[in-house]
């Protein structure tokens, strides 16, 4: 990218060209010289608009969270609940860098605020009292977090064929004997780091879990 030419710098160009930075190089390797260097400003043209790096990382996923659809009105609260999450999941698979966002700093951000209010309220239209409503909410939050961030590595492991080809070794030398059901169940395992299948299957066992509370 050339220059910025005078007067067009703003938050929103900045937050755009930090996201095609964390997209093409990593969160890891980010860092405000470089998104200034890619505007073609001194590094403290940015701090009119971010204190830090943390600020510009919120502003990312604050970016990110606020593409999700609002949560549907016209379904159950299980179906709410599973719009919501299949929508947070495919996020971060469109956008791999935020799953490190949500990780790091994951109470920081209006947005993911905003995402949070409409999950807890769905539940709390469903009738579960507080308690219940802040423990399900945080249980399936952090299963999205934690599926799709292990999907997401299955993912890049596969792109990386020395990766994949030391996961298979492993896998190959594991004795019979001493695994014999981790053995038995290769082929099954290997079917399950990701996918739309296993993430609605761990989903399903969650809502499963819950009791449907009872209107007064």
């Amino acid at each position: 990218m050339g220059r910025t030419p005078r007067n067009t710098l703003s938050s929103e160009l900045i937050v755009r060209t930090a996201l095609e930075l964390m997209e093409s190089k990593g969160t890891d390797a980010f860092s405000l010289r470089g998104v200034a260097a890619e505007l073609g400003v001194g590094p403290m043209a940015l701090y009119t608009y971010f204190r830090n790096k943390d600020d510009l990382y919120d502003a990312v996923r604050d970016h990110l969270m606020g593409l999700l659809p609002a949560v549907p009105q016209d379904v159950s609260w299980p179906d709410q609940v599973r719009a919501v999450c299949r929508g947070l999941r495919l996020l971060m698979l469109q956008h791999p860098c935020l799953a490190q966002l949500l990780a790091s700093r994951p109470l920081a951000g209006h947005e993911t605020a905003r995402v949070a209010e409409g999950l807890l309220g769905v539940l709390r239209a469903a009738g579960f009292d507080p308690e219940t409503a802040a423990r399900t909410h945080t249980t399936l939050f952090t299963y999205v977090l934690g599926a799709t961030s292990w999907e997401i590595q299955m993912a890049t492991e596969r792109r990386d064929p020395e990766a994949w080809r030391r996961l298979r070794t492993t896998m190959e030398s594991l004795s019979a004997r001493d695994f014999p059901t981790v053995v038995e169940l290769a082929p099954e395992l290997a079917r399950t780091t990701g996918g739309d299948d296993q993430f609605d299957y761990g989903l399903d066992l969650l809502l499963q879990g819950l009791q449907s509370p009872t209107h007064p």
